[in-house]
């Protein structure tokens, strides 16, 4: 199974590198316009690749499963946002060597008297500018998720769809069948990502509503939605993966959330997601009411006891509301009885907000488990664990023999915590290939 998602991987990367290189490489085909100079043609290659990673920008973000099963959609998210900012620079280099080696162009930037080619190339990277800067930003000028989304989508288009047109309307390089057939198949491949992200998805998604039966309380000011499919069999999930839900009145509207499903993968027909609420929509979830419908996208995810069958045991490390992924797969390792070794340290601010925590006794009952609690505020007759995990406190608890896919070790939390644990785990040579991460910082 392994050796197959590296194949996969392999195979995926490849179509990436030749769709993102076949711009430079049509650009060779026939003859190219006279009287161009080097550093006018090298600009122009630059923006030719950097549009058409945007382009294929959409096809990271569609949730195509096939494309994400390789790596997982954290890797793949991640990916999308470093690879935003190469396409950014290429494209923005591709007017500064213009305007460099010849200043006159320079007057192509005052859109009143500019031909309209120019015209839609200014418009499109003031739009890649305005969307780099939000996502950088977000978080710092306290832009609303949801809002973020439309912007995000809205810029995105904007700044594809006018590169496009800027492209057709220069001409210089798009004056052969093969170019014109090349440029023509990224723009309808643009235009059908589009349609089945904002038209047939929401449609399927439409079709298979789900009906929240109970809004709990949890421990960690965290809530959980026990929701039911309604008219439909639902989908089945590996232990460990999210799903986005849509709380609106319809899944066309903007306000889609990705969240963990804390409950056992062998019962779909009962599915769980805890939330912990830390502003913006998680807030709301606590005022939702039974009977409610709302719309779920998944599974996604490659995050789960299921990717790993060889493992003699699992290693599992959470923070904070980072449990959710982990109590599904632990849930479903009861629910099917298995009795490898298991292992849970779990780090949180003190003992009344431990999530689970009595959950998690109780699945002490029917697994192989250990749990080791990690508490920063201990109370005062605490005999357990304080402070944060380190490496020092790794290698008193994780087990002895940790030879190559002998146990695999899942780790989720806040941002700093992953961090410092992954950096342990290296520092007491635990193999990179047996430690896997999840991560859901979109932006």
């Amino acid at each position: 199974m392994r050796t197959r998602r590296i194949l996969q991987g392999v195979f995926w990367v490849v179509v990436y590198l030749a769709l993102t290189l076949a711009p430079l490489l049509i650009l060779l085909v026939g003859q190219r316009p006279p009287g161009r100079a080097f550093y006018r043609d090298f600009s122009v290659a630059l923006g030719f690749a950097g549009l058409a990673m945007m382009a294929l920008q959409f096809a990271l973000t569609a949730r195509f499963r096939f494309l994400k099963a390789p790596y997982g959609s954290d890797i793949v998210y991640f990916f999308h946002r470093q690879i935003s900012l190469v396409a950014f620079v290429l494209i923005l280099a591709h007017p500064l060597l213009l305007f460099v080696f010849d200043p006159q162009t320079l007057g192509l930037l005052n859109v009143f008297s500019a031909p309209w080619r120019a015209r839609a190339a200014v418009t499109a990277t003031a739009a890649l500018i305005a969307l780099v800067l939000i996502s950088i930003f977000r978080k710092q000028w306290k832009i609303e998720y949801t809002q973020w989304r439309i912007w995000h989508g809205f810029l995105a288009a904007a700044a594809v769809g006018l590169g496009l047109v800027h492209a057709v309307l220069v001409g210089y390089y798009i004056n052969t069948p093969a170019k014109q057939v090349l440029w023509v198949g990224y723009g309808l491949f643009w235009v059908g990502l589009l349609v089945w992200v904002r038209v047939i998805k929401p449609l399927l998604l439409l079709r298979r509503p789900y009906v929240i039966e109970a809004v709990r309380p949890e421990r960690g000011s965290a809530w959980t939605l026990v929701m039911r499919p309604d008219g439909h069999r639902g989908f089945r999930f590996q232990p460990g993966q999210f799903a986005w839900i849509t709380a609106g009145s319809s899944p066309f509207a903007d306000a889609e959330h990705p969240f963990s499903i804390s409950s056992s993968a062998e019962d779909p027909q009962r599915l769980s997601m805890t939330i912990k609420a830390l502003g913006d929509f998680t807030s709301t979830v606590k005022d939702m009411k039974p009977g409610q419908r709302v719309y779920l996208d998944g599974a996604f995810g490659s995050f789960s006891v299921d990717r790993h069958p060889h493992a003699r045991g699992f290693v599992f490390i959470a923070g904070g509301i980072g449990i959710t992924p982990m109590m599904s797969m632990l849930s479903t390792l009861a629910d099917r009885g298995d009795r490898r070794p298991l292992w849970l340290l779990y780090a949180n601010r003190d003992w009344e907000s431990v999530t689970f925590r009595e959950e998690l006794e109780a699945l002490k009952q029917r697994l192989d488990l250990r749990v080791i609690h990690f508490l920063e505020d201990p109370p005062a007759d605490w005999q357990g664990e304080t402070g944060y995990i380190n490496a020092e406190k790794l290698t008193r608890h994780l087990p002895p023999e940790r030879a190559q896919n002998m146990y695999e070790m899942f780790i989720c939390g806040p941002k700093p915590m992953m961090d410092a644990v992954e950096k342990a785990l290296v520092q007491i040579k635990v193999p990179m290939g047996d430690f896997h991460s999840e991560r859901f910082d979109m932006v």
